[in-house]
């Protein structure tokens, strides 16, 4: 069996081991696979691993005796799915390990919102508490989250683990998902998108990406949202339609926002909201905590083991 991970540096950039795919067969990591050099790599593999790099129908065309691919991450598109499935190839995701990671960073992008700790202590370190004539200062609005309502748009394991943590921090939640089931906690109530959107403080996305939800947050709706509220993304980047949300924030009809996410990643450097005021940009990083990426790579090289075991599990594409 011979194993081949193409963009393995995300996942592990050192600081956990591969030993669990190298006992399932040859096994050979690249860090990261451009392009021209895909099906180079790819070819003569049994199973491929992907994160990112992308296994298009034509690639695929060209990688006969392909069995099985394996993506390091919850969302698949990066496969062609119905072309691996026409080729006989199983694709397999790793529905859940970053719940908790995700989650916690929510919060940390919506705390660091409501009080620019960092900027604070950059101050601090650069002198400007010593020459303080008062004991204290605050440079930016400080907000208090418990009373605030929270809207949750997306209730899978992330988005009920917000809402958990919302409630904990005494938020009101309103939560917005077609399915509405299971029912939610004491605390939160269904609502419908708009109906969430003009009431919410807070909101925070966490559907998935489909052709109906994509930019769900566009000019329409964000006009529609309190002048005081805040929008928090680590979902997808193309639910929102980023050059509104800047427009938005320019014009102060938006307290603020913060995203992991973006339509295109690595953005280009004139993307709208790397410079739009009120603004946090982080780098797709909410799922990266050390313990969800150890959680990843053992449940996708149990994948592995499965399929070779004649018994596959989390196949998306059956």
């Amino acid at each position: 069996m011979k194993i081949v991970c193409l963009d393995g540096y995300a996942l592990n950039p050192g600081d956990l081991s591969w030993a669990a795919f190298e006992k399932l067969g040859d096994f050979a990591v690249h860090d990261r696979t451009p392009a021209d050099a895909i099906i180079g790599r790819a070819r003569g593999a049994d199973a491929l691993l992907t994160n990112k790099t992308p296994l298009s129908a034509d690639t695929l065309g060209h990688l006969d005796g392909l069995r099985y691919v394996g993506v390091l991450a919850t969302g698949y598109n990066v496969v062609d799915v119905a072309a691996a499935r026409a080729r006989g190839v199983a694709v397999t995701n790793v529905p859940t390990y970053g719940t908790d990671a995700v989650a916690q960073f929510t919060f940390a992008l919506l705390l660091e919102l409501c009080h620019r700790v960092g900027f604070h202590a950059n101050t601090a370190q650069a002198g400007r508490w010593s020459e303080c004539p008062d004991f204290c200062y605050f440079l930016t609005p400080q907000v208090e989250l418990a009373g605030a309502t929270m809207g949750v748009v997306g209730t899978g394991r992330i988005g009920r683990r917000v809402i958990h943590i919302a409630l904990a921090l005494g938020m009101k939640v309103l939560a917005a998902d077609p399915h509405r089931e299971p029912a939610l906690p004491a605390g939160a109530g269904w609502a419908d998108l708009d109906e969430l959107f003009a009431a919410a403080d807070v909101v925070s996305l966490h559907t998935p990406l489909t052709p109906q939800s994509e930019r769900l947050v566009d000019a329409r709706r964000l006009a529609t949202m309190k002048p005081t509220a805040m929008l928090i993304n680590t979902a997808r980047g193309p639910l929102v339609d980023e050059r509104a949300l800047a427009d938005a924030l320019a014009a102060g009809r938006l307290a603020g926002a913060a995203v992991d996410v973006l339509t295109v990643e690595p953005p280009p450097a004139d993307n709208p909201l790397l410079k739009a005021p009120n603004c946090l940009v982080t780098p797709h990083m909410a799922w990266s905590a050390q313990a969800a990426r150890r959680r990843l790579m053992a449940t996708a090289a149990d994948n592995l083991a499965a399929f070779l075991a004649g018994r596959p599990v989390n196949v998306v594409n059956p």
